[in-house]
């Protein structure tokens, strides 16, 4: 080891350890990479069901590791430890009328756990951006800096703390999506937009696929600056809490604008217009329109029934009717959109061969897209591929990167691929 004097940290077996500190956090890595010991790194353990099982034999838990350590609404940017609750998160921002724009989705309930747990640390590490990404970006977009241990045991810090700096930046970006593969993110500086001041929902009912593709596709090109566009079929819908679109008995195709008081009215005014050939219309206001959203992101539609696998299909917008088709040939599915069509939602029959890898990859292949696998039991995530499966020189690049950030293997082991 060169002479590197390795930290006094002992572990037993079956230890889940509780750093306080990013010091504490580099001397557990330091300790397994040490003794040859793969851990599994997780914040609250919200999302510890996505991906494939991770192979570990100690677990590092950042739930200690919380607080917001800097926050300037002037400057439009928020620091905090990785282990900080996104409520927490939440709440600090809503007092100064700001939020997290890219609006990151509660998979809690969807992965068998509890709401309102998931971490700052992991949704950057997952990447997780809610319906607004059509407008905001993804996570990775609201990034500015971060603070990291890697599987070297070495702390790194890249980016910055203003949205000028622009240093690191693409590192930053590596690491959003890394499922925590790379290093063990430690602190992270996002930025915050302000919380609009009114939103209102346009519903229209009664549209199929098709018709729904072609009611968002108006409202995205129109000049109406649309930060939401889903499709319910009438099935899903009636599964909503929001009164007004369980009780329509139709599929619901949902626009939503957001911003001041006149601008909303006016833009809602017309989008009503422009939606008047195809069906009746509603309209929901500023609750309703946040619970329906969160709805749509969190994957609540296939929340209850049964623990039946869960498909995300990212793919271009126009083909969402054809892959819809696709997959019900293939096999029992049911489905929604988002994103205008650009992102699907499938949950496939629980008994379903593969868990519906075959029949989703396939309704895919000829316009390409990726599909990954959200929710499944363990034994199935260990033999069907979680994770759109890479081209050969694509997967190469990530081999070189996962040993350049962690040569041992040690930092969530087989999370995205077999080994890796």
């Amino acid at each position: 080891m060169g002479g590197l004097l390795l930290p006094c940290v002992v572990f037993a077996m079956t230890d889940t350890v509780h750093p306080d500190t990013e010091d504490d956090v580099r001397d557990a890595v330091a300790a397994a990479l040490a003794d040859g010991t793969p851990i599994e790194v997780v914040g609250a353990a919200s999302k510890r069901g996505l991906g494939r099982p991770v192979t570990a034999r100690r677990t590092l838990s950042l739930a200690a590791l919380t607080g917001i350590t800097l926050y300037e609404p002037a400057e439009l940017v928020l620091t905090a430890k990785a282990g900080t609750p996104l409520a927490e998160i939440d709440a600090a921002l809503a007092e100064h009328g700001q939020q997290l724009a890219f609006e990151p989705p509660d998979w809690g309930p969807l992965l068998g756990g509890d709401a309102k747990q998931a971490t700052i640390g992991g949704a950057i590490a997952c990447n997780l951006a809610g319906p607004r990404r059509i407008r905001a970006g993804a996570a990775r977009d609201h990034l500015l800096g971060a603070r990291m241990v890697t599987g070297r045991g070495e702390t790194i810090k890249t980016g910055g703390r203003v949205v000028k700096n622009v240093t690191g930046y693409d590192l930053c970006k590596l690491l959003a999506g890394s499922h925590g593969t790379l290093a063990v993110l430690t602190e992270v500086s996002v930025k915050v937009l302000p919380r609009p001041e009114k939103t209102r929902t346009v519903m229209v009912f009664g549209q199929d696929e098709a018709g729904a593709l072609a009611a968002m596709t108006a409202a995205l090109n129109s000049p109406h600056d649309v930060s939401g566009a889903a499709w319910l079929p009438a099935d899903l819908a009636a599964r909503s809490a929001v009164g007004h679109v369980a009780k329509a008995g139709a599929a619901v195709t949902a626009i939503r604008i957001e911003g001041t008081a006149p601008s909303v009215a006016a833009r809602r005014d017309a989008l009503r217009e422009l939606f008047a050939g195809y069906g009746a219309a509603e309209e929901l206001h500023f609750h309703n329109s946040a619970t329906f959203w969160a709805e749509i992101g969190d994957g609540a539609p296939f929340v209850h029934g049964t623990y039946a696998p869960v498909w995300r299909v990212s793919a271009p917008p126009a083909e969402l009717p054809r892959i819809a088709a696709a997959i019900r040939t293939r096999c029992l599915a049911e489905l929604y959109a988002d994103w205008g069509g650009g992102l699907i939602w499938v949950r496939v029959a629980p008994d379903t061969e593969d868990a519906g890898a075959a029949a989703v990859r396939g309704a895919i292949a000829p316009c390409g897209g990726h599909a990954t696998l959200i929710r499944a039991e363990e034994d199935i995530r260990a033999r069907v591929p979680v994770f759109q499966p890479a081209a050969p020189a694509i997967a190469a690049l990530n081999a070189r990167l996962k040993h350049g950030f962690d040569p041992a293997h040690i930092l969530n082991r087989g999370r995205m691929v077999a080994g890796g």
